[in-house]
């Protein structure tokens, strides 16, 4: 599977955000609480939703160590951050390089995330790991929980070199 590589432009998100490990995945936890009140933010600029991940620089993307904190968040696009919903929070989304993966499947399928991290970017000739957010768009074909659910994983990256 090879992705396309797309030049993001700076994006405005407003949403909800968790602390979380993959040993204590509360993404389930996240959605819940942001699905119900999305419609509370005022001037989104599309119906996708943004699941994002704010790594820290020093995160184990061999996933050896499932106890390494992350942020998570539930997210929507929008023009301005204007009018800002009680408890969700603003997130501007840097623009830079992306590698973007077409994913069909269950999103907890974690077999896409071991071909990116441990195929495609170790045998990438032209790219590197960036250290900016990473991201999944849901969009018109994202179906929780169903096998024919679509989504695109959006993973930053930058030229070797």
């Amino acid at each position: 599977m090879q992705p396309r590589i797309e030049t993001l432009t700076e994006r405005k998100l407003i949403g909800k955000r968790l602390i979380m490990s993959l040993a204590d995945n509360q993404t389930i936890k996240l959605w819940q609480s942001f699905m119900p009140r999305r419609k509370e933010i005022k001037g989104n600029l599309t119906a996708e939703l943004f699941s994002m991940q704010v790594y820290p620089q020093s995160f184990d993307f061999a996933f050896s160590n499932l106890n390494s904190e992350f942020e998570k968040w539930a997210a929507i696009e929008v023009a301005d951050f204007k009018t800002v919903p009680n408890e969700m929070e603003t997130y501007t989304l840097t623009g830079g390089l992306y590698a973007v993966f077409d994913y069909k499947g269950l999103s907890t399928d974690t077999e896409i995330f071991e071909y990116i991290f441990g195929t495609w970017l170790p045998n990438s000739a032209n790219y590197l790991l960036d250290d900016r957010p990473h991201f999944e768009i849901l969009g018109d074909r994202y179906k929780n929980n169903d096998p024919n659910s679509e989504e695109e994983i959006w993973i930053p990256i930058r030229p070797k070199g």
